[in-house]
């Protein structure tokens, strides 16, 4: 499979990440009587990585998410020389997904933007966490999310249930982290909704790239000392 068609496929999924994800955030968490809450929205990111992994996995690793590609390389999974097409391609669809989303949303009398489901610290933080919190959370999230990316397509790992722990695992990021942060764990995510919102959502979005990929990197390394075995590339690997 080319890159042009690898990357379209990450573009396309970085959409439906966004569109799906963030679309629950804004449209349905609040919703009077019947809103699904950040619950609701934890399983709606979930959702949205574990369907776009069976549908997409097999033509570009559905990685989704410029942190995860980061890691990978670092994790001998993915070439580096890809790794800008991919985030390029995860930038484009990310910012689509807001930019639709933005249309629905302000479809509704009486829209107001407000945080546009954006990440943030301190007095942006749901429940006002530190800098520091926001920094530690999203880096240890990120380098578990790795983690289980690279465990669950390892080929020792069982075939066919990488899509279920991934799409599991960033549900129990959401869990955890939106009371914090908001919940990032990808740089493409945040930057497309901050670019809505603009003000103080990019002055804090340095956090929400800084953090990821350290995280991820972090996540890399400990799989590649204590975990690896020589195997092929993810995208192959989540094919099987």
């Amino acid at each position: 499979m080319s890159l042009f068609k690898r990357s379209i496929a990450e573009m396309f999924g970085t959409f439906w990440l966004v569109f799906g994800g963030c679309g629950a955030a804004v449209i349905a968490a609040g919703y009077p009587m019947l809103g699904i809450g950040f619950v609701g929205v934890a399983l709606a990111f979930g959702l949205t990585v574990l369907t776009m992994a069976f549908a997409i996995g097999h033509v570009s690793g559905c990685h989704l998410n410029p942190a995860v590609s980061i890691g990978l390389v670092v994790g001998k999974r993915f070439p580096a020389k890809e790794l800008p097409a991919y985030v390029i391609a995860q930038l484009v669809g990310a910012i689509i997904g807001a930019s639709t989303l933005y249309a629905v949303a302000s479809g509704k009398p009486g829209f107001v933007l407000g945080g546009f489901a954006c990440n943030g610290y301190g007095d942006h933080s749901p429940d006002h966490y530190s800098l520091a919190a926001c920094f530690i959370v999203e880096a240890i999230l990120t380098a578990f999310f790795v983690l289980v990316i690279l465990g669950s397509t390892d080929e020792r790992a069982p075939k066919g249930f990488a899509p279920i722990a991934i799409g599991l695992v960033l549900t129990l990021i959401h869990l955890v982290s939106i009371p914090v942060t908001n919940t990032s764990v990808n740089p493409a995510r945040s930057t497309a909704t901050a670019l809505f919102v603009h003000g103080w959502a990019l002055s804090q979005l340095w956090l929400f790239w800084v953090a990821p990929i350290f995280g991820a990197i972090a996540g890399a390394v400990i799989s590649n000392v204590f975990f690896a075995a020589p195997q092929e590339p993810v995208r192959e690997a989540m094919a099987k």
